[in-house]
């Protein structure tokens, strides 16, 4: 295909896209208004279902089925990047020295580790009640692991992160989360209905399906962004070019 025809079709594509959006933009409503059709039918959505938290009710029930996708994002980038920085013939692993840390730094992050564990296991728990959620439970988990990084150094890191573990945790859950929409077909209802019982409201069982989800994504992500950094501190600490593998 020559360059012509490929700018040709890209800007064809561009125009129709375009069109598409100026299309939907001039229905909606106008900025600054006070009616907000999209905000109240999610949030009557959501209190019927008891999820008190309506962006997890729109992130896990709603709009579900994006979220898969988003997910499947983590999940093919934690992938892609296990793949492209794996040893390369060229290149073998050192085992890295011991690095020398301020004593403040060790106590400042001695004192954060189970601090940020705590709190990201709070953030996923409550993700369908209060602000949080997987996403960001799970980020905050994998963030409380790396402060063994900060307040001592990378083999400490390595003793403490069950890599292995991990690995088959992230491709679980992300599978899990997918694997769960089947309830609503098992149901009679859609892919990714919510048809678990809804429990009662603002109580940690309650928003069904949504509570089960968020847990999904709380492992998929906590697991996913660990073993992303280990694939990214790994080649920037141990790998070096030339020799053999050991």
């Amino acid at each position: 295909m020559s360059r012509t025809t490929r700018l040709g079709l890209f800007l064809t594509a561009a125009a129709v896209l375009a069109a598409a959006l100026i299309a939907a933009a001039d229905r909606l409503p106008g900025f600054g208004g006070d009616r907000h059709p999209y905000g109240e039918r999610a949030v009557a959505a959501g209190l019927a279902r008891r999820t008190a938290n309506i962006v997890s009710s729109v992130n896990f029930d709603q709009r579900a089925f994006d979220t898969l996708g988003e997910e499947s994002i983590l999940f093919a980038s934690v992938l892609g990047a296990g793949m492209l920085l794996r040893l390369a013939r060229d290149e073998h692993k050192r085992r890295p020295a011991a690095e020398p840390v301020l004593p403040t730094t060790r106590l400042f992050g001695a004192t954060l580790l189970p601090v940020t564990v705590l709190t990201g296991g709070y953030l996923v728990a409550h993700g369908a009640l209060s602000p949080g959620g997987g996403f960001q439970g799970g980020v905050a988990l994998a963030t409380a692991l790396h402060l063994a990084y900060v307040a001592a150094d990378y083999l400490v890191l390595k003793r403490i992160r069950p890599l292995a573990v991990l690995d088959v945790a992230d491709a679980l859950a992300a599978g899990a989360f997918a694997a769960l929409g089947l309830i609503g077909l098992a149901e009679g209802a859609g892919y990714l209905a919510n048809t678990l019982p809804l429990g009662t409201f603002d109580q940690l069982s309650s928003g069904g399906l949504v509570a089960v989800v968020n847990a999904a994504v709380g492992v998929e992500v906590a697991s996913g962004v660990v073993v992303l950094l280990a694939h990214f501190l790994g080649q920037a600490v141990e790998v070096v070019p030339g020799g053999r593998t050991r």
